[in-house]
This record gives C-alpha cells, structure tokens and sequence, in this order.
C-alpha cells in the first residue's frame, strides 16, 4: 500500500514536499494534484515507472507523456519553440492547458511521440504541484489520473487511493483540484490545433 500525505493546498508544508521528492528521485510513481485533476508523476526519464504509468492507464507507445514544468524557462529547454509560438504559451501559462510541441535533444526518445518526435508540456497553477517543481529542480514526468473506460481525471482520494493505491508509492492528498483535464494545443508549423476541450479557455487558440 502506498503512502498518503495531507498537503495544505494553499500553504504546502515544505517537509511533506521534500519527502514527496526524495520518493520521486528514488524511482517512486506518485499520485499528485494539478489544477486539473489528479495525476501520475515520475522523475524524467524513469522507465520502470513510465512502463508503470502506461499499465494503470492501460495506454499504447502512441500516448503523449507530458512534462509538467515550474515556468517557462524549462519550457524552452525540452521544446523547439519560436518567439510567436513563445508568446502565445506565456500568455495562457500558468493554467489548465498542455501543449503539445516538438521535442529537443534534452527529451529522452521513449517520452516523445513514436512518430511525430513531439513532447506535451505545461505549467500548472497548483501551489503544491509548483512547489514539488521547485524543490526537484526539474519537470515532473506526467500522465493525467484517468482510468481506463472513464473520460474525467479522478478527484476523490478515497477513489484514488481504493483503484491505484496498491500500484503506487505515493499518493498526496492536495483536496479537490478540478475534475475537468486539459486543454490541450498542438502547435504544427507554428499554427496552433486545437486538440481537445477541456478546462483550459479555447479562444487565444482560435484561428
């Protein structure tokens, strides 16, 4: 069974996070609140708890895995992105949006997708998950929580901890965070798509 944490949502307690990342950089898969739901995270790179990620959510090697960043400077770093595309991002980040962009070097291959050599990235606005960030000095490898056969991020710790509480080591109870995922936008030659609806706002994205 895994460890549960209370995590004040507003005020994260700085010894609760630092355990939380001690886990995290030991190889452990932790359950953790965004502002869009709960999700999976893993230090970039890992693939035991990658491989793990992809046997909860029961997801194929086409899945985009998404680095969750504490601002836009990591942004730069992982993705290929010009001061138009740059611009764009930096106007809607922090928030509920991923997205998706052409990978660097810095991105391990098995993060990107198989085919289009892409990686998704976002910056929440959750103090816990921005918290986490900081004291780990780098992006949180992450899936969204959503299990297999259901649409909407799980939100109910008593839920999460009953479904995946055996195949984690870590879950962190920050309270409700949302039940909507993210928008996600895809930027193909500089011109964004939007790819899915979700809690992020549509209209800076629309052509």
């Amino acid at each position: 069974m895994s460890q549960l944490f209370h995590i004040h949502p507003v005020n994260p307690q700085k010894r609760l996070i630092s355990q939380a990342c001690e886990i995290l950089r030991q190889g452990g898969l932790v359950v953790y609140p965004t502002d869009s739901g709960y999700a999976l995270g893993c230090q970039i790179g890992d693939k035991a708890a990658m491989d793990n990620i992809r046997r909860i959510r029961q997801l194929d090697d086409d899945h985009n895995f998404t680095l969750v960043c504490r601002d836009l400077s990591e942004l730069s770093l992982y993705a290929k992105v010009n001061n138009a595309v740059f611009r764009s991002i930096k106007a809607n980040t922090p928030g509920a949006y991923t997205f998706i962009l052409p990978a660097t070097k810095e991105v391990p291959r098995r993060l990107q997708h198989a085919k289009r050599k892409t990686i998704g990235l976002r910056i929440p606005d959750n103090k816990i998950a921005l918290a986490l960030l900081e004291e780990l000095n780098e992006p949180i490898m992450s899936s969204t929580l959503i299990m297999q056969g259901d649409v909407l991020p799980m939100t109910e710790i008593d839920d999460i901890v009953e479904r995946v509480g055996k195949q984690v080591d870590l879950i962190i109870d920050g309270e409700y965070c949302g039940s909507e995922p993210t928008t996600v936008i895809e930027f193909i030659d500089d011109i964004p798509e939007i790819m899915r609806i979700g809690q992020g706002d549509t209209t800076p994205f629309e052509i």
